[in-house]
């Protein structure tokens, strides 16, 4: 079954030389960024950009001779919190078109870079001497003065 997308940016990646001989393609759209691996039997695994918390471009000599780089994506995504998109031509413009994408779809849902955070798995995370000062959201608590 074939998805009816409108790609934004799609590439396959690249062998040392920078040709496209490859079974790996990279396909992105304006909500989603998605990679198709395989020949017969065929793995296709997609990231909602708004997900997307970090990324870095890699720029190898060997891919840089051939104008190519490798942009490394990170993820709030369950099934792939991290994806290395190989050897791929304009890695800068590719991350920037990402960026505009990723912002769009952001904005749609109100969503910010911190509200994907959860440094402390959603508790408080305060130290078990200051639970007579501070309540389950830790704020100050003036009602004990057992501090």
């Amino acid at each position: 079954m074939k998805k009816d997308f409108s790609y934004v940016w799609t590439d396959k990646k690249r062998t040392f030389l920078g040709l496209p001989i490859s079974f790996t393609r990279y396909f992105l759209t304006e909500t989603k960024f998605i990679t198709r691996t395989g020949f017969l039997n065929v793995d296709e695994d997609e990231i909602d950009l708004y997900k997307i918390t970090d990324k870095k471009i890699r720029l190898p000599l060997g891919q840089r001779l051939v104008g190519c780089g490798t942009i490394i994506i990170y993820s709030k995504d369950t099934d792939t919190p991290s994806k290395e998109v190989k050897c791929i031509k304009k890695p800068r413009q590719v991350s920037e078109l990402i960026d505009k994408y990723l912002t769009i779809m952001r904005d749609k849902y109100g969503i910010r870079g911190r509200d994907l955070m959860n440094l402390n798995g959603g508790h408080c995370g305060h130290n078990d001497d200051y639970d007579d000062c501070y309540d389950d959201c830790g704020d100050y608590d003036d009602t004990n003065d057992n501090y």
